[in-house]
C-alpha cells in the first residue's frame, strides 16, 4: 500500500482545545483530563497479589513475572488477574483510579501486609516484585546496572513504538508518511540497539534472565515475529537475527508461555485465559495446544 503525503496545511492554534472527534481505534477513550467517570470498584480475590490489567505488551510483562515467579516455587506471588477492557473504558472507575491515577494498565495491589500497596507502570510493577521474592534482579555490580539500564531503555523507548509508530502505522485515521517514515526509522534503529547487544550476550543484562528480558520481550519480541501491528514485512524484521534467536528462547519458557496467555482477549481461543484465579485456570489451555511461536 503507497502511504501519501498530508498535504494540507494546518495552523495551531493560539489556545488548544480538544477537537469533537480525534478519530483513530481509541478515539473512544481519549480525553484530556484525569480522574475517573464512573463509580466502580475493583473486585478482590482471594490471593495476596490482585492484578487489574489486559494481555498488551505492557500487561504480558508482569504475568510473565509472576508465572516466572511461580514456576521457581515462590507460592506468595499467588495472584488474581482480573480483566479490565480499556475499550471500554474500565480504566476509568473509581476503583481503578484509585489504584492507578494514570489509568493505564497493568495496575497491581499487593494485599499480603496490613496495608494493601498498590504499585502502578509496568517497569515500578517488576522492580517491586523482583525485590520482594529475590528473584530475577541482580542483587549489586555491572548485572544489576545493565539490568536497570535495559528495563529502563524499555520505558523510554516503547512509547515511540508504541504511541508513535503502532499509532500511526496501524490506528490512526489514515496513512501519513512522514510519521510514518519518522517512527519506522526511530523503531528500526531501536531493533539495532537490541540486535547489536544481544550479539554480545544470551540476555539483556548478561548472562541471566531477569525483569530487562521480561520488559522488553512481550514488545520487540512479538515485533520481529510478526504478531505486532502487522508489520514484520513493512520493516524487515527478519534482519534482527539475535533478537530473533532472544525472542525464540523466552518463548519456550513455560512462564513466558502462560503469562502470555493471562487476560488476552483475542487470537486463537487456545491462546486466551480473560482471567486467572487459579494455576488450574491453564488446565483447559494444556502446553500442547500452545507451540512456541
Amino acid at each position: 500500500m503507497r502511504l501519501m503525503n498530508d498535504t494540507s496545511a494546518y495552523t495551531p492554534p493560539a489556545i488548544w482545545t480538544p477537537p469533537a472527534a480525534s478519530g483513530g481505534r481509541f478515539a473512544n477513550i481519549n480525553r484530556p483530563v484525569s480522574g475517573p467517570t464512573h463509580d466502580k470498584a475493583l473486585p478482590v480475590g482471594r490471593h495476596p497479589l490482585q492484578l487489574y490489567s489486559l494481555g498488551t505488551p505492557n500487561g504480558i510483562k508482569v504475568t510473565v513475572m509472576l508465572e516466572e515467579l511461580l514456576a521457581l516455587g515462590h507460592t506468595g506471588a499467588e495472584y488474581d488477574a482480573w480483566l479490565i477492557r480499556i475499550h471500554e473504558g474500565e480504566q476509568f472507575g473509581s476503583g481503578f483510579v484509585a489504584a492507578n491515577p494514570n489509568s493505564k494498565i497493568p495496575v497491581l495491589v499487593d494485599r499480603s501486609g496490613a496495608t494493601p500497596q498498590r504499585v502502578f507502570e509496568s517497569g515500578a510493577i517488576l522492580q517491586y516484585l523482583a525485590e520482594k521474592f529475590g528473584a530475577f534482579f541482580p542483587a549489586s555490580g555491572a548485572a544489576r546496572a545493565e539490568c536497570l539500564s535495559w528495563l529502563n531503555w524499555q520505558m523510554g523507548s516503547a512509547p515511540f513504538l508504541g504511541g508513535g509508530f503502532g499509532h500511526f502505522y496501524a490506528y490512526a485515521p489514515s496513512k501519513m508518511q512522514y510519521p510514518i517514515d519518522r517512527y519506522a526509522m526511530e523503531v528500526k534503529r531501536q531493533l539495532d540497539v537490541l540486535d547489536r547487544r544481544l550479539a554480545e550476550v544470551p540476555y539483556l543484562a548478561g548472562d541471566n534472565y531477569t525483569i530487562a528480558d521480561m520488559a522488553v520481550w512481550p514488545w520487540y519480541g512479538a515485533l520481529v515475529k510478526g504478531q505486532l501491528y502487522e508489520a514484520g514485512e513493512f520493516l524487515q524484521v527478519q534482519a534482527y537475527t539475535h533478537v530473533l534467536r532472544w525472542t525464540d528462547e523466552i518463548a519456550k519458557r513455560p512462564g513466558a508461555r502462560r503469562g502470555r496467555m493471562v487476560n488476552r482477549t483475542w487470537g486463537e481461543p487456545a491462546s486466551q485465559l480473560h482471567e486467572r484465579h487459579d494455576a488450574s485456570d491453564f488446565d483447559t489451555h494444556t502446553q500442547d495446544k500452545l507451540a512456541p511461536s
